[in-house]
């Protein structure tokens, strides 16, 4: 066997063995979701699915995963909203997150009669990867019936087709769900301080399940009807779009919104501290973690060249190397700022075709 041929098998099954290990790392709906109508559009692609010990009896507790994966051509990438709603005599305590490695940010509210959980899950995902929370869930006095439905959106998502999950509890189940795209007809408030905290008003139709964002960021307070969508705006500067993102689809206001004065202060500067891997081939294509602290939605560079597929939570970042040469400094970028270099981020290119 020749060396480039034993070369491309070595290629092959170790993408083969990554796609297995990211398959079962989803949870095992991420199989069934994968062959969905509409999965292979061009694009990034979220899909949702859930399964799991629901509680069909009076007085009875269960959990279930709400599972979202990235099926698409395309990383899908900034931030993802999912919503579960429980039908009359259940309700959550709240969801817990087990997916690994933490290259992510995720945050969750519960509504005051425990039948409405939001979350927000911010990270970059590559087509095949997945990831999934339990929701915990209990019965009250009388048996349980209705319909949990879950959703999930994110603005560059290009097929609404695999947006909405439901289950019947002690009943049929129902067909898919295709969800209405929505269209945001106007805003009442244009201008705001940079500091945030302005209250805006949005109409339209098809905005319930929905969120904001003003710019790339997450409005705050956001409550949509399916006309009508509340929020407050987040710290910023400049003119910024704002966008209505619902399973459906992502629709933005007619006018964008005006930053004036100051904007908030910058957080902390991200810091780097170490590298899962010092070196790899000049071609690049190399799967480095990154490890330090405030690198919360962070960009990454090896040298000056952009690193791809870059996923950052608060302290550890996945990464791919772009090709390059020498050794260099990899660098991690927020609104905070850019890392400085220090012995622990270099990384060092080898020339491939030497070693024998």
């Amino acid at each position: 066997m020749t060396e480039s041929m034993t070369t491309r098998l070595a290629a092959a099954w170790s993408a083969l063995v990554l796609a297995v290990t990211a398959l079962f790392a989803a949870g095992p709906a991420l199989a069934a979701d994968a062959v969905r109508p509409g999965a292979t559009a061009t694009g990034p692609d979220i899909a949702v699915s859930q399964a799991g010990n629901y509680p069909t009896q009076p007085n009875s507790y269960g959990n279930f995963s709400v599972q979202w994966a990235s099926v698409g051509t395309a990383d899908a990438t900034g931030i993802t909203h999912l919503t579960v709603d429980l039908p009359p005599g259940l309700r959550t305590s709240g969801a817990l997150m087990y997916s690994t490695p933490y290259d992510y940010t995720f945050s969750e509210r519960v509504s005051p009669d425990g039948r409405h959980l939001e979350a927000t899950f911010r990270g970059t995902r590559v087509p095949g990867r997945g990831d999934f929370m339990k929701v915990q869930v209990s019965s009250g006095a009388e048996r349980p019936s209705g319909v949990i439905r879950a959703t999930v959106a994110n603005r560059d998502d290009v097929n609404p087709a695999n947006n909405v999950s439901t289950y019947t509890v002690n009943g049929p189940q129902q067909p898919a769900e295709i969800p209405d795209r929505p269209m945001v007809t106007a805003i009442d408030t244009v201008t705001g301080p940079g500091a945030g905290g302005t209250a805006v008003t949005l109409t339209g139709t098809g905005l319930d399940t929905g969120f904001v964002l003003f710019g790339g960021e997450e409005a705050k307070d956001v409550s949509c009807t399916a006309t009508q969508c509340t929020a407050t705006s987040p710290g910023g500067s400049g003119s910024v779009p704002v966008t209505v993102v619902t399973p459906g689809g992502a629709a933005g206001a007619p006018s964008g919104f005006a930053y004036t004065g100051p904007p908030p202060a910058p957080p902390a500067a991200p810091v780097v501290t170490g590298l899962s891997v010092r070196g790899g081939p000049s071609r690049g294509g190399t799967s480095v973690y990154v490890l330090g602290s405030n690198l919360a939605a962070g960009t990454i560079a090896f040298g000056g060249a952009p690193a791809a597929h870059v996923s950052c939570g608060d302290s550890f970042c996945s990464s791919t190397s772009p090709a390059g040469s020498g050794t260099v400094h990899v660098t991690v970028t927020t609104a905070g700022g850019t890392s400085a270099t220090v012995d622990a981020d270099r990384f060092t290119y080898t020339d491939a075709t030497q070693r024998r």
